[in-house]
């Protein structure tokens, strides 16, 4: 497809509500215009598109919110590069593209540089890149295998967390608490260590375009009965 048949595709696929909801934003939009199209129903457009570099790369310079987060959805892991990752998050708007930049499955997750990335973010003095780094440490919380950083490696990064949350921002403060949340699911170890932490930092209190959302619990999501009998705890 070219950039032309999904703006097409797009524009066909308006809603209206959310194009209202858009304009509300005001400032926050970063100067994007948007046809109002949700996440869910955006990544279905991307999977039937498919992968395609050169079209992620051209929608990616389009100034439509709905066009660049296709072009997140459908660029190819195995040819982003490290450049690229660099470049592309001074591009985030804000931020506000972050949270399909680096989490929810993000194709940036699916690279093999992920994990030097995250560590390497998560560090940074760039809110938006420790905003993306914990996106990303979080997705590598979901690795297994070879691929899968070691114990010591989350642990270290538990102990980061538990030293830094306080003086984060919101937004920083609720991707640090969905990575507490993936390493604490992975053992045993790591769930006593992120439970200890989220227990300190307490429910999340954090806000939407729509108003105050329901405080992010990580407790609650490391101490389910299921977690417990999975990890023997």
């Amino acid at each position: 497809m070219t950039v032309s048949e999904v703006l097409a595709l797009l524009d066909a696929e308006r809603d209206e509500r959310g194009m209202r909801n858009w304009e509300k934003l005001g400032s926050g939009t970063a100067g994007m215009r948007s046809y109002g199209i949700g996440l869910t129903r955006l990544r279905k457009l991307a999977k039937r598109i498919g992968r395609n570099r050169d079209l992620a790369q051209a929608l990616w310079q389009t100034d439509v919110y709905d066009a660049r987060v296709i072009a997140l959805l459908v660029d190819d892991p195995a040819r982003i590069t490290r450049e690229q990752a660099e470049k592309q998050v001074e591009e985030l708007a804000g931020g506000m593209l972050a949270h399909v930049f680096a989490s929810c499955d993000a194709t940036l997750a699916q690279t093999s540089f992920v994990v030097e990335l995250a560590d390497q973010w998560v560090k940074s003095t760039d809110p938006v890149r420790r905003d993306c780094g914990y996106g990303l440490l979080y997705e590598a919380s979901k690795f297994s295998g070879k691929k899968a950083p070691s114990a010591e490696f989350f642990l270290a990064h538990v102990e980061r967390i538990a030293d830094t949350i306080g003086t984060e921002s919101e937004k920083v403060r609720l991707s640090m608490g969905a990575a507490l949340m993936g390493i604490g699911k992975r053992s045993a170890v790591l769930n006593k260590a992120a439970l200890k932490v989220a227990r300190k930092v307490g429910p999340i209190e954090f806000t939407s375009a729509s108003g105050q959302c329901e405080p992010f619990d990580v407790v609650k999501h490391l101490t389910t009965d299921r977690l417990k009998k999975k990890l023997g705890v």
